[in-house]
């Protein structure tokens, strides 16, 4: 029996590791191959809703470490001490992290200490900022992988340069794409976008807002908040955001909110549904800049980087930085309907977790080859 461990460190992280256990979950061999997904925070974790395993088609995780720190030099020991001792009671053949958590590195030393193999789930993207956490996580987690899964030729350009070995890089394509195309026939329309569409409003601006650098920037955010409120006059925008940066918005607008609607965070397919259906989003997020070059819907990154530059190259995505003008021009292109033409990139097929268990198969039949020999 083959082991797989694959490990979710925080929310984004099981829409990326959802197609998986699908894919094995349906595999033709799925008799030669177990796995068990482990979450590194809480059950009780709030910003999990009680929907997301349901909306991903997913049983709950097997394990939950039940990690809750905010420091991450904390965070990272606290993870090592728990994963090993979870890889003790549960023995695995290969862990797939994902993305570039400390909690993600924190799995992958581990991993490689119990000399495992280690497989990584987004492999190869970089800010090319060494001054961000992130960054160093993304360098340390690729350079223990043995398995490196790309979304394109850019990522893997960039662990090449690295000194990578090319027999560890697997072009794959983009697994949050996988999870997109599965939902899509199953999006559930939110209770926001029904009142507007009663008070005859059918058009509609998206705005998240996560980052905390950002959000910890009144200087830069506010004067941006005050051109979207503006421009919410023409076009209204619906804002889920989570407490923190509702706080944040509430306070820099005041009672010059005009059309910003602020909700709650939405549950996943309810939140597919504003995204996929709007005029346009600004975000500052990489991941919802990835789903609105799939739906092709334009969108404004407040960020002067993007982990996955095919989604400016060849998708929907335009980085504005924190520039207000450019964000007030963004979103005027966006109601006018005379945004930059765009495509698909490569690979952004649904199959992303396909190619990856079919690398993770073979490899575990050559190895069973090699060692029924030695015996």
């Amino acid at each position: 029996m083959h082991n797989i461990c694959i490990v979710a460190g925080a929310r984004p992280n099981f829409m990326k590791v959802a197609p998986i256990v699908r894919a094995i979950q349906r595999c033709p061999h799925k008799d030669a191959i177990a796995y068990r997904l482990v979450y590194v925070g809480r059950q009780e974790d709030n910003t999990l809703e009680t929907t997301l395993y349901d909306d991903l088609q997913i049983p709950p995780p097997d394990t939950f470490l039940n990690i809750e720190e905010t420091n991450l030099n904390a965070l990272t020991g606290q993870v090592m001490y728990a994963f090993e001792h979870y890889l003790e009671q549960y023995p695995a053949d290969v862990v797939i992290v994902v993305d570039d958590l400390a909690s993600t590195m924190a799995v992958a030393i581990v991993a490689k200490k119990k000399g495992l193999r280690l497989a990584h789930l987004v492999a190869g993207t970089r800010s090319f900022d060494i001054a961000m956490p992130k960054e160093i996580n993304r360098i340390v987690i690729d350079g223990l992988s043995d398995y490196l899964f790309t979304a394109g030729e850019a990522a893997n350009n960039i662990v090449f340069r690295e000194g990578v070995k090319e027999t560890k890089v697997y072009t794959v394509g983009n697994i949050l794409i996988d999870t997109l195309r599965h939902n899509k026939p199953r999006q559930q329309k939110p209770a926001i976008v029904k009142q507007m569409e009663e008070e005859g409003q059918s058009r509609y601006l998206v705005l998240t807002l996560n980052r905390k650098a950002l959000l910890h920037d009144p200087e830069k955010l506010q004067p941006l908040l005050h051109i979207i409120a503006a421009e919410s006059e023409h076009t209204p925008v619906v804002a889920p955001l989570r407490q923190e940066a509702k706080e944040v918005v509430e306070k820099a607008l005041g009672n010059t909110r005009h059309r910003i609607h602020i909700v709650p965070p939405l549950p996943y397919l309810q939140f597919a549904y504003l995204t996929a259906h709007a005029t346009g989003i600004v975000t500052d997020s990489g991941n919802v800049a990835e789903e609105a070059t799939f739906y092709r819907v334009p969108c404004a990154t407040l960020s002067a980087y993007t982990e996955h530059i095919e989604t400016v190259t060849i998708g929907t995505n335009v980085l504005i930085e924190e520039d207000p003008q450019r964000l007030q021009e963004a979103i005027r292109q966006m109601a006018t309907h005379t945004w930059k033409p765009s495509a698909l990139p490569e690979k952004w097929d649904g199959r992303t977790a396909e190619r990856i268990l079919q690398v993770l198969i073979r490899d575990a039949e050559k190895n069973n080859n090699t060692n029924n020999k030695a015996i």
